[in-house]
């Protein structure tokens, strides 16, 4: 496993980390010991940076890890990333205050078992938000309290992005940013790069649709954000195949496979495509199985894809995709 460095955090993580939205909800039935068993998957694949978020099962996806870490003694080998805000109800701007914030965090640091997160990410608020430093003052707070190591934001748009590295206190950004959502690569990697901040990159599998494993006729379960926010009825449908509608998603797919190396699956293709890019930091993607945590981790050990390969994956986006997706995040 190769090591990046996350930003003026100072850190090197693994470059191909664990996002665990999979086993905390929103993802179908995934009972608590599989969860467990992709968490203990990743340390055993050597991947020491893992994403969570307190709204994840309403913190279930914290308790797994914290219990592994426990089991494994591994709370000084890992660096995890936490999220907080959107338990907020109302969801708004002007409720991202120290108040709310520091309860979350306890929250958080009750359920993994650490007394200093070592990152807090305001988790994707309202764009408003940006604009009031007051809640950046709170993380400044935080910190300087000691209840968090380090800072971030997870975002929705690029735009965003770029106003929240404006804060010092923010440290990284987790971003959306694959094959279907190439914009990140424009100007918001290149002053991420000059400003120090880490990249992190999360939906890299578009909800699936990029593994290659999906079928056009595919049934999601009820309880699957895939069935129940096609359209934003839940949250940003941006989260959900990455905004790209699911027909096109797949006629863009039949276009790029032709390109793809017979030596690599899309899945891996898809992942390596991501850490082709200086700017990234790590790329967390999530899953309910542990032979795909193991999967994905070895990708960190292929070649770089060719010049050919990163062009034909922008002809695609272009053609298919890019009219759905790139003016709106």
């Amino acid at each position: 496993m190769n090591h990046r460095r996350l930003g003026s955090t100072g850190d090197d993580v693994s470059e191909v980390g664990l996002g665990t939205w999979n086993i905390g909800g929103s993802w179908g039935d995934v009972d608590d010991e599989t969860g467990r068993e992709v968490v203990r998957a990743a340390l055993d694949a050597d991947i020491d940076f893992i994403d969570t978020a307190d709204v994840y099962g309403d913190g279930r996806s914290e308790r797994h890890i914290g219990h592994v870490l426990d089991e494994r003694d591994a709370h000084d080998d890992v660096f995890v990333a936490t999220k907080a805000g959107r338990r907020l109800d109302p969801h708004e701007a002007d409720r991202y205050n120290y108040e709310n914030i520091s309860e979350f965090v306890a929250r958080s640091q009750e359920y993994l078992n650490e007394a200093t997160l070592d990152l807090l990410q305001l988790h994707c608020p309202p764009t408003e938000a940006y604009y009031q430093p007051e809640t950046f003052d709170a993380l400044e707070r935080l910190k300087g309290e000691g209840e968090i190591a380090h800072a971030g934001v997870s975002v929705e748009t690029v735009e965003e992005a770029l106003k929240a590295i404006e804060y010092d206190v923010v440290e990284t950004v987790q971003i959306i940013f694959n094959l279907f959502r190439q914009r990140p690569n424009e100007l918001f990697f290149e002053q991420a790069k000059r400003n120090d901040v880490g990249v992190i990159v999360r939906v890299p599998y578009a909800s699936g649709l990029l593994t290659g494993a999906l079928e056009r006729d595919q049934e999601f379960a009820e309880d699957d954000h895939r069935n129940f926010n096609r359209e934003g009825e839940a949250f940003d449908v941006g989260e959900t195949f990455a905004g790209v509608p699911y027909e096109t998603g797949h006629d863009a797919l039949e276009a790029l496979e032709p390109h793809v190396p017979e030596n690599i699956s899309l899945a891996e293709f898809t992942l390596r495509w991501i850490l082709d890019h200086e700017a990234v930091s790590t790329v967390i993607p999530g899953t309910t199985s542990p032979d795909h945590v193991r999967s994905n981790a070895a990708v960190s050990d292929l070649e770089p894809l060719s010049n050919q390969a990163h062009g034909a994956a922008r002809d695609v986006y272009e053609e298919y995709v890019a009219e759905h997706v790139h003016h709106r995040w």
